[in-house]
């Protein structure tokens, strides 16, 4: 594994890449965004937002939204832009009580809601076919929470979907991925966080075509012929973590008191108990933790030097969420044992080695790392 000279993420994270240097494209893209002129993005998210309202039936937008801080940013700036919208959740089948609170308060900001629950076998089902073909819990998640404002904005003729920070202008991409602006149904069935999957390919005995409809994107043709704008509000607008906590807690929104539920942030990952189990296999497949995700943010933003980085990680050590394992296990129907197998399974053979009876990963980041 080699890492990031700026930041701390490695090079085995999907969608970063290295230069000569040794410096990600992560960072290269976010030093970027100084350069971009953002007053003229700003105009032009204004004259995407005329043209919604000026075609608009009802609802000018659909925002998708868990009551996070993010979607709460997302719903506030939409507001003060005048905007009527329909907010959509996929109700995951996890949701915390915090994060319950929080979307009941961004509802109160002045929205409709819809909050779209799955045949909770279904999900189930999916979910743990998933994870063991995958190492991956959260297919089914992101399928949904992308498939379904897509198609309400489809079927009740919605003009525009307003979706949070650009994935590629933060966590790394191509050139040419950085300036797009928009997730439509095409650009998600590209996109890695689908595990190259859609619906359709999880059909089989247990689980029909049917049982599937909430995961199915759009067909391309009809989202195009309607001509709905599915746009990133942080491609026209900085986006900032620590900005969209603070405008979001001005208008009710709530970290957790109890601290991280993982990672760095008190505000973050908080809505569902099975979201730390996703981020969980970070550590199987490319040996890092949503801890270094979180550090890359604070560093690219001039919060934290690197080496003040490198110190949190050796400090925290270890993070994994055995309650919220036991949990995901007790909701799938497996035990801890079988979990623990999927997690060999997805293993990296590439940086894993086997020394004194410990897996250890050579040339970490952190020399003493305790290897358990």
């Amino acid at each position: 594994m080699k890492y990031c000279t700026r930041c701390v993420l490695p090079d085995t994270r999907p969608g970063i890449v290295l230069d000569s240097e040794g410096v990600c494209n992560a960072c290269k893209s976010v030093a970027a965004k100084r350069e971009i002129d953002w007053a003229g993005r700003k105009q032009r998210l204004a004259e995407i937002i005329s043209e919604a309202k000026r075609r608009s039936l009802g609802y000018d937008c659909v925002i998708p939204v868990s009551g996070g801080k993010d979607s709460t940013w997302q719903t506030i700036v939409c507001l003060e832009y005048g905007l009527r919208i329909l907010a959509v959740t996929w109700r995951t089948p996890g949701r915390t009580e915090i994060g319950q609170r929080n979307l009941d308060n961004l509802i109160r900001l002045g929205v409709d809601h819809i909050d779209f629950t799955i045949h909770p076998e279904v999900e189930r089902r999916f979910t743990l076919k998933a994870l063991r073909k995958t190492g991956s819990s959260a297919v089914p998640m992101h399928m949904a929470l992308y498939a379904i404002p897509l198609k309400i904005a489809l079927a009740m003729d919605i003009p525009m979907v307003v979706w949070g920070e650009s994935p590629y202008m933060e966590y790394g991409g191509t050139d040419r991925e950085i300036e797009i602006d928009r997730w439509d149904p095409d650009t998600l069935r590209r996109h890695g966080i689908l595990q190259g999957t859609t619906a359709e390919d999880w059909v089989d005995e247990e689980l029909t075509l049917k049982d599937l409809e909430p995961y199915r994107l759009p067909p391309q043709e009809q989202f195009s012929g309607k001509r709905i704008m599915s746009i990133f509000l942080g491609y026209y607008l900085p986006w900032d973590p620590w900005e969209s906590k603070r405008v979001a807690t001005a208008r009710g929104f709530q970290a957790d008191a109890r601290g991280p539920r993982v990672g760095l942030y008190d505000y973050a990952d908080i809505d569902c108990h099975f979201i730390s189990v996703h981020h969980h296999f970070k550590w199987f497949k490319f040996g890092f933790t949503r801890l270094w995700d979180n550090l890359a943010i604070e560093i690219r933003n001039g919060r934290l030097t690197r080496e003040e980085a490198v110190r949190i990680i050796a400090e925290r050590g270890d993070q994994t969420p055995h309650d919220d394992i036991q949990g995901f296990c007790k909701y799938l129907g497996i035990t801890v044992d079988e979990f623990r197998q999927i997690e060999d399974r997805f293993r990296n053979p590439a940086i894993w080695t086997r020394e004194d009876g410990r897996w250890v990963i050579k040339d970490f980041l952190i020399k003493e790392w305790k290897w358990t």
